[in-house]
């Protein structure tokens, strides 16, 4: 029998390299997410922890529910402090300093900020990262251990292939029609310049691209437990369908982290090519001593994930739930607030218009608008990169747009407010110094297109915007009065 070469496969080499690049992802999303904390749930933020969890108290809800360190205390400095720590953590463990504790107790912080932070930390990456987190704690980075490779493996199918089954089960059928991708570009929560371009290929590229990605979400993905060719295959065509994302949009470290999950489809023996290196590194302590208690443990961690995997993804996929799928979703208060066995499903349809809330203040009768940071504000401003960095606040508005009529979130009504009352709270989120002394503020709403290409070349707009509507102003005298 022909032995089996372990350098084909996933091994130490490959865990330390992950271990890396997951220590300096959870670096970026911390300076990230310290960046924007005070002005997110801070004391005079747009959705402050502290009153949010003393109510969360009040009604019962308890540590299981809202998994978070901050029911003891979250005060600002207090969340500062916490943020800090996480980052330091993670510089840690990119120093190689106990990598796997110094990951899993960044995990868990993280968790903390996710459960306080609520809509502004309820992002699929931000699952990703927490679920990834999990997983690095079992990982060895001097032995091999298939198995925990193995779920790594299964997380990377998870991410595509659940993305495709959304994509196929659309309402509006844009990927199987082909339709998909001609709206994608310009209609993506925070687009980059070249999105500008590819929005203009002809349609029928369009239309190859959306049925190519039904493909290679719900079929490529599987070769993941195929040999070495097949899985290096696999690895050249993921990396470059994340790389065309990472240029026509902003999502945060989640393109990155896609990329470093990407690593478990390597061999021992390409990562020693990829590191310039002639040794291969197939491990360098002997296996641990196999012993029940080991072997239960190692059994128990996979039955549980590959469990729980299985009853997210009937809960969120099933066509008509029936008795098990009833079953399942019930079970899921039990984990779900754990966020560390997470369902994924990316841009199942496609919004096929572009609706952007503005904030504008009145002062001395003039309605002045206010441009955020990194949304589509001036037309002739182009979409700028902004990635592994994440705007909460910027993205978090563009679902606002698609379903404005149906009322205003309290983030948004904190935030005019705060434009009121506070503007130096809310000043990091503008990109021009906000105006003093106003009278009142309010969201207008307008409809956003891609310009042509005559256009752009005659006025420099990247955009083309109407009108659509806006909300009754808050008067600021008012302090905080009605909304509409």
């Amino acid at each position: 029998m022909r032995q089996r070469d372990p350098s084909a496969t996933s091994g130490p080499a490959v865990a330390r390299l992950f271990h890396r690049a997951l220590a300096a992802l959870f670096c970026v999303a911390w300076l990230s997410l310290l960046a924007q904390l005070d002005v997110l749930i801070g004391r005079r933020g747009l959705l402050p922890a502290a009153p949010f969890l003393a109510a969360a108290q009040g009604q019962g809800v308890g540590f299981w529910r809202l998994p978070t360190v901050f029911w003891l205390d979250a005060s600002d400095p207090v969340l500062r402090a916490g943020a800090a720590a996480g980052a330091a953590l993670a510089l840690a463990a990119l120093a190689g300093v106990a990598p796997r504790i110094c990951l899993a107790f960044a995990t868990l912080l993280y968790l903390s900020y996710a459960s306080a932070a609520r809509a502004f930390l309820s992002f699929q990456w931000d699952n990703l990262l927490l679920e990834c987190g999990a997983l690095a704690l079992f990982l060895p980075r001097d032995r091999r251990a298939p198995w925990i490779h193995a779920l790594f493996r299964i997380l990377l199918v998870k991410l595509y292939v659940e993305s495709g089954i959304a994509k196929w089960q659309s309402s509006l059928g844009d990927w199987q029609d082909g339709s998909a991708m001609r709206w994608y570009y310009e209609t993506a929560p925070l687009p980059v310049w070249p999105a500008w371009y590819a929005h203009h290929l002809p349609v029928a590229w369009h239309a190859f691209e959306s049925r190519a990605v039904l493909g290679l979400e719900l079929v490529l993905p599987w070769l993941a437990f195929g040999p070495r060719t097949a899985r290096l295959a696999l690895f050249a065509i993921l990396t470059v369908f994340q790389l065309v994302n990472l240029t026509t949009a902003n999502y945060g470290f989640f393109i990155y982290l896609a990329l470093a999950l990407h690593l478990f489809l390597l061999g021992e023996r390409d990562v020693a090519w990829l590191m310039g290196r002639r040794a291969i590194d197939v491990g360098v302590a002997p296996p641990p001593r196999r012993t029940p208690l080991r072997f239960v443990g190692a059994a128990a961690v996979v039955v549980l994930y590959v469990g729980l995997t299985l009853v997210g993804a009937l809960a969120a996929f099933a066509p008509r739930p029936g008795a098990i799928e009833r079953a399942v979703t019930a079970l899921q208060p039990l984990y779900a607030p754990w966020r560390l066995v997470n369902t994924y499903h990316l841009f199942g349809s496609i919004t096929r218009e572009r609706i952007e809330p503005q904030f504008e203040v009145e002062q001395d009768g003039m309605w002045l608008p206010l441009d955020l940071r990194h949304k589509p504000g001036d037309p002739t401003r182009a979409p700028d990169l902004v990635a592994p960095h994440q705007p909460r606040v910027d993205f978090q508005l563009w679902f606002y747009g698609l379903s404005f009529q149906r009322g205003m979130p309290e983030y948004v009504a904190t935030l005019l407010d705060r434009l009121c009352d506070d503007p130096d709270a809310v000043q990091p989120l503008f990109a021009r110094p906000l105006p003093p002394a106003v009278q009142a503020a309010r969201v207008t709403f307008w409809r956003y297109t891609f310009s042509d290409a005559p256009t752009k070349r005659a006025t420099g707009a990247w955009w083309i915007r109407q009108p659509v509507a806006e909300t009754r102003p808050v008067r600021c005298r008012a302090g905080a009065a009605q909304r509409g």
